[in-house]
């Protein structure tokens, strides 16, 4: 994989007199362009090992001379250069090496030498190598070259970059911690250096991190909002995780049979003529509820906090883990509504039922406070490409299996499959390498097919396995800080 950062070395390039050429793919497409005419002498820069040589070619009798279809960049003078007009008597002018900056150098990357032309670094100006006052600090008289005492196998790819107009290729054997710190060393910038880690997969974050302006807000933002920033706040993040972990567990315990209908209480009321009558009514004296209603004081006292002294609303309503925590106390309310309006619990266990999931959604209020489940969540987002990829082809296999399966079992009488639609669960589960053995083919046709289907399935699961897993690396050295100083 490589890019072409561009955008941060146009500048330094035209202000050297340079324009960047069309991609050198394209050239290649393109048949050689000769200058026919009078006998001429040019130059071109060949690579070869590593390094940078000047040749040079001349014109004889009535030979071409092809045009460096190669060359990144071309000059202003070049390209208002004209062959000149006449006979053969005519002479171009003599070639000042110390004028046109083409001197060689050599630079020594700890023991590994590589040649270049001094006009290439030049390009440059900003960089250790391209500014003269940075890299003489290097320069060892004795062996006439720069020596630097540095990672060899990453500086051809930094060299490169020089010659080809910015073009920066990691080398497949340079882990990227590595390379990174060459970059850096050698000063190519931090345009490069982000476009660099983009195209790794790593997520760049805003340093720019809007605060809010008043000096109590901003500590309030910071204690609630940024878990280990200052004591007080590792407290609120002690304290939140408390109440995190005990709803959840509240959450599990009321589902025991021996707390089953523990929320509702039989009361007997009387009617007008002297009957009793047996009503559930809502217990608010329950320990669950009390626990429950405890930990919801907190979430709302928590959010409300948050949104009043956060520096921008609408970045805060924007964010899916404000919604997250909203999601996960909108339950509670909801069945005090209901239990209010209707004065009683017999709903308890019917519509609103559904809407006890969502108090699952409270777990993921630890991400906050967990790297581990921040790292899962980045991973997922920088691999939506590859996650999309999978379930794409999974549908597309699973209809086609489904499908094969049906008709290959039809003639049989013990057959699982009455439809298409009905063989889509046993296509996902042989796919996914699950196998539940609840339906199964049972004639040979049927057989081959359910092998085939085994074996789609774990190619399709063996392709984006790889890719993310090192989208995980990237994002867990990024995030932890181990390997690297990304």
């Amino acid at each position: 994989m490589h890019f072409v950062a561009r955008n941060s070395t146009d500048a330094a390039y035209q202000s050297q007199g340079y324009t960047l050429r069309a991609d050198p793919l394209v050239l290649f497409r393109q048949p050689p362009t000769t200058i026919h005419g009078s006998p001429i002498s040019t130059h071109r820069r060949t690579h070869s090992g590593g390094s940078i040589k000047l040749a040079h070619y001349s014109k004889q009798n009535n030979n071409d001379i092809e045009l460096n279809a190669l060359e990144p960049l071309i000059s202003h003078e070049e390209k208002e250069a004209t062959v000149p007009e006449g006979d053969g008597d005519d002479v171009c002018s003599e070639h000042d090496c110390e004028l046109e900056h083409c001197k060689r150098i050599i630079i020594n990357v700890a023991g590994l030498k590589f040649e270049t032309q001094l006009k290439t670094l030049n390009r440059l100006p900003t960089t250790l190598l391209g500014n003269p006052n940075k890299r003489d600090k290097y320069w060892i008289s004795a062996t006439n070259e720069y020596f630097f005492d540095r990672h060899r196998p990453s500086f051809p790819a930094i060299l490169y970059y020089y010659q080809s107009g910015g073009r920066l290729k990691r080398p497949v054997e340079v882990p990227v911690d590595i390379f990174l710190e060459e970059l850096e060393f050698y000063q190519l910038g931090d345009s490069v250096i982000d476009a660099f880690k983009v195209s790794e997969g790593f997520i760049l974050e805003n340093d720019d991190i809007p605060m809010p302006e008043q000096k109590v807000k901003r500590f309030i933002w910071e204690v609630f909002e940024y878990p280990g920033s200052s004591l007080i706040s590792n407290i609120v993040a002690i304290i939140s995780v408390a109440f995190i972990l005990t709803s959840i567990v509240t959450f599990c315990v009321e589902t025991l049979p021996q707390f089953k209908n523990k929320d509702c209480t039989n009361v007997s009321v009387y009617d007008e003529d002297g009957n009793v009558t047996s009503v559930k009514k809502f217990n608010y004296l329950d320990p669950l509820f009390i626990i429950e209603s405890c930990c919801i004081t907190w979430f709302v006292f928590e959010i409300v906090v948050r949104f009043i002294v956060c520096p921008s609303k609408i970045k805060f309503l924007k964010n899916i883990v404000n919604w997250i925590d909203l999601l996960s106390i909108a339950p509670y309310f909801v069945f005090l509504v209901v239990f209010f309006i209707t004065n009683s619990c017999q709903n308890n266990s019917r519509f609103l039922s559904v809407l006890r999931v969502l108090r699952v959604a409270r777990i993921f209020k630890l991400s906050r406070f967990s790297d581990g489940l921040q790292i899962l969540a980045k991973t997922m987002q920088v691999s939506l490409r590859e996650l999309s990829m999978f379930v794409l082809f999974l549908s597309i296999a699973v209809v086609i299996f489904a499908g094969a399966i049906f008709y290959a079992e039809a003639q049989s009488e013990e057959s699982f499959f009455t439809s298409i639609p009905d063989a889509f669960w046993w296509a996902v589960i042989s796919m996914t390498t699950v196998g539940y053995g609840d339906v199964y083919p049972t004639g040979t046709f049927g057989k081959i097919i359910g092998s085939m289907c085994v074996l789609s399935g774990l190619l399709a699961i063996a392709l984006p396995v790889p890719v993310i897993v090192t989208n995980f690396n990237n994002i867990y050295r990024q995030t932890t800080g181990r390997g690297n100083h990304i």
